[in-house]
């Protein structure tokens, strides 16, 4: 996993925080629902490059 995938899917799961947090103190469920997916998606993509660093070594 490249120091800039790394620091993206950071970056993406910090913001989903921040998207879930305001959506929930402004009642903007839509904006919540898209902090929990776009969270969800860095996971995902953390969790691919984590199988794929293993197979590296």
């Amino acid at each position: 996993m490249g120091a800039d995938d790394k620091i993206e899917n950071k970056v993406e799961e910090v913001g989903g925080k921040a998207k879930e947090h305001v959506g929930r103190a402004t009642d903007d469920e839509q904006l919540e629902a898209e902090g929990k997916a776009d969270q969800s998606s860095s996971h995902v993509k953390q969790a691919v490059e984590h199988v794929k660093d293993a197979f590296k070594s």
